[in-house]
C-alpha cells in the first residue's frame, strides 16, 4: 500500500512526481476550503490528537483530516496483548509530538471492511495517510526507539513533500472545539517544480532533468526536487536503452560493474526494486577500488528513487554494510 507520492514502489512513470505534486495540490486546495468555511488546523486540545474512529467517520476523520495533519492508524482490539503495549505508547507520543500526527484508533472487530481495505493481517498493525495517500509503518509492538525514527520521517515526508506543518494544541482548548485555520502560503519553488512536471508529461526528460536541478540549486535541500531529479535521471538513462542486450551482457559479465548498473536501472523501472539493490550489492562483493566505489554511488542513487522512509531501502542499506565491511 506503498503511496508512490511518499515512495516509488512498482514501476516508475512519467506519473510518478505529478502524482506527489497533484497530492501537494489536492491538500493545499481543502486547507483553503476550510478556511473559507471556518474551520481547519489552528488550535486543539491535547486530548483531541487521539481519536477513535469507525467506518462510517473514516472519511471525515481521517482522509479529510489527512490534508491538514498526517494522520496515524492504530489497528487494534481489545483481546490482542501486544496492542496493550503498543496503543499506550503512540497515545503518548501523539501528545508528546503535540500536533504533528492525529492518532485514529480503529477497533479490528468493529470494523472488519476497514481492516480488509488496508490489507491488514495481523494486529497490531500501524499505518499512515498522509494528503489522502495509504502507507503501511509498521506491525507488531515495536520498540519506542524504531516508532519515534519512523514518525520523524513521517513528519518530515509530509512537511516537506506536501506541506503538512500539523496542527496548532493549546492545553486550555477545549476537546471537539473547530478552530480556524491559518493561511497556507505557496511554496518558493512551486511554479519551478511545475515546470518539472511538465517537462515530464511532454516526455522531455532533458527539461524536467534541468528543472529540478534549477530547484536544487537554489535549495539544495528541497526533497520533491531530490525526487524527482532522481527519477527523471534515472528514466533518461532506460530512455534508449535495449533491455535484451542489456540483460544478455549482464548475464555474461557478472563483475562488469557498468552492465551491472545499467542492468539494475532496468530492475527498478520494471518495478523490481528488490531485484535491483540485490544486483548491485552482489556486484560490490564481486569488485574492488573505483569499480566497486561506482557501484555503490549508483546504489544510493536508486536508494534516493525509491525513498528512504521504504523498508526495502532500510534493509538494502544493512545489506551493502556488511557488503563493504
Amino acid at each position: 500500500m506503498q503511496p508512490r507520492n511518499m515512495s516509488m514502489s512498482g514501476v516508475v512513470d512519467l506519473a510518478a512526481v505529478k502524482a506527489a505534486q497533484e497530492a501537494k495540490e489536492k491538500a493545499e486546495q481543502a486547507r483553503a476550503e476550510a478556511a473559507r468555511q471556518g474551520g481547519g488546523s489552528g488550535a486543539v486540545s491535547p486530548a483531541d490528537l487521539v481519536i477513535d474512529v469507525d467506518e462510517a467517520a473514516f472519511e471525515r476523520d481521517v482522509l479529510q483530516r489527512s490534508t491538514e495533519v498526517p494522520v496515524v492508524i492504530d489497528f487494534w482490539a481489545e483481546w490482542c496483548q501486544p496492542c496493550k503495549q503498543l496503543s499506550p505508547v503512540l497515545e503518548r507520543l501523539a501528545v508528546e509530538y503535540a500536533g504533528r500526527f492525529l492518532l485514529a484508533k480503529i477497533d479490528v472487530d468493529a470494523n472488519q471492511m476497514l481492516m480488509q481495505q488496508f490489507g491488514v493481517q495481523g494486529i497490531p498493525a500501524v499505518f499512515a495517510v498522509v494528503a489522502g495517500q495509504a502507507l503501511p509503518l509498521f506491525q507488531g509492538a515495536a520498540p519506542e526507539a524504531q516508532i519515534r525514527e519512523t514518525l520523524d520521517q513521517l513528519i518530515q515526508v509530509a512537511e516537506q513533500r506536501f506541506g503538512l506543518t500539523g496542527l496548532t494544541v493549546d492545553p486550555e482548548a477545549r476537546p471537539g472545539e473547530a478552530p480556524a485555520a491559518p493561511e497556507v502560503p505557496a511554496g518558493p519553488y512551486d511554479a519551478l517544480l511545475e515546470a518539472a512536471v511538465q517537462a515530464l508529461d511532454a516526455g522531455d526528460l532533458g527539461g524536467a532533468v534541468q528543472a529540478y536541478r534549477n530547484v536544487l540549486n537554489e535549495d539544495p535541500g528541497n526533497t520533491e526536487a531530490k525526487l524527482g531529479l532522481s527519477q527523471a535521471e534515472l528514466l533518461q538513462r532506460v530512455q534508449h536503452a535495449d533491455p535484451q542486450a542489456v540483460r544478455k551482457a549482464a548475464a555474461e559479465q557478472p563483475t562488469d560493474p557498468d552492465a551491472q548498473i545499467a542492468a539494475a536501472d532496468l530492475d527498478l523501472v520494471g518495478g523490481h526494486v528488490e531485484d535491483a539493490f540485490g544486483r548491485l550489492i552482489e556486484t560490490v562483493q564481486r569488485t574492488a577500488g573505483d569499480d566497486r566505489e561506482a557501484v555503490r554511488k549508483r546504489l544510493l542513487e536508486l536508494f534516493e528513487v525509491v525513498g528512504a522512509e521504504d523498508p526495502r531501502v532500510a534493509a538494502a542499506r544493512r545489506a551493502l554494510a556488511r557488503a563493504l565491511f
